[in-house]
């Protein structure tokens, strides 16, 4: 039963998602411009703190759509080149003019404090007034929240390492994960447009 979830997980795995019909309910052609979620699944609400020390809940960025991934600061493959994306992700929102929060989840939070956890962003130059990098939580909070999109979030037995999504999610304005993307090679232009969309 665990080897399908563990196709999706890091370590030089990712997840192609199945082309949507653009066709509703009753048959009809949807216009392109219109949104169309993929998912309907609600983030698991757990406490945080982020970079600065400063609590933080999922109502904080409930209101608008916002990006959500998951991360940590020891891992020596894909997370590097995610959180490069992510900032340049940040920067092409900038570019437009566009203020939609990026949240980064540790899923190693026994060792990412929110001291790394900034110096990790600080790094790539992350715009910390809408990028948040969460941690202070259990171990078994980030396995719930990771559960909650479909995903693992696990140590394997003699390693540093933790197995992870490698997606960027979108996230709508009252918490529901709709939709995911690439975060190693993520389409910028669609996450935009979606965010664009479902606002």
């Amino acid at each position: 039963m665990l080897i399908l979830p563990l196709l999706l997980l890091s370590a030089c795995s990712t997840q192609e998602q199945e082309e949507t019909q653009n066709i509703d309910n009753n048959g009809k052609t949807v216009s392109e411009d219109k949104f169309v979620p993929e998912y309907d699944w609600a983030l698991a609400y757990i406490e945080a703190v982020n970079q600065n020390n400063e609590k933080t809940t999922l109502q904080k960025f409930q209101g608008k759509p916002w990006i959500m991934n998951m991360i940590f600061t020891n891992c020596t493959t894909v997370c590097l080149p995610m959180t490069a994306n992510m900032a340049k992700l940040q920067t092409k929102l900038k570019e437009q003019n566009l203020d939609y929060h990026l949240v980064s989840y540790t899923v190693d939070p026994e060792n990412d404090t929110p001291e790394i956890l900034k110096e990790c962003g600080a790094q790539y130059e992350a715009d910390f007034s809408n990028w948040d990098f969460l941690t202070g939580y259990s171990e078994e909070d980030i396995q719930r929240l990771a559960k909650s999109v479909k995903t693992l979030a696990e140590k394997p037995a003699g390693t540093d390492q933790v197995s992870h999504s490698t997606k960027f999610f979108l996230i709508d304005r009252n918490g529901v994960a709709v939709k995911g993307y690439d975060g190693v090679n993520p389409p910028y232009d669609d996450i935009i447009h979606d965010l664009k969309s479902i606002d």
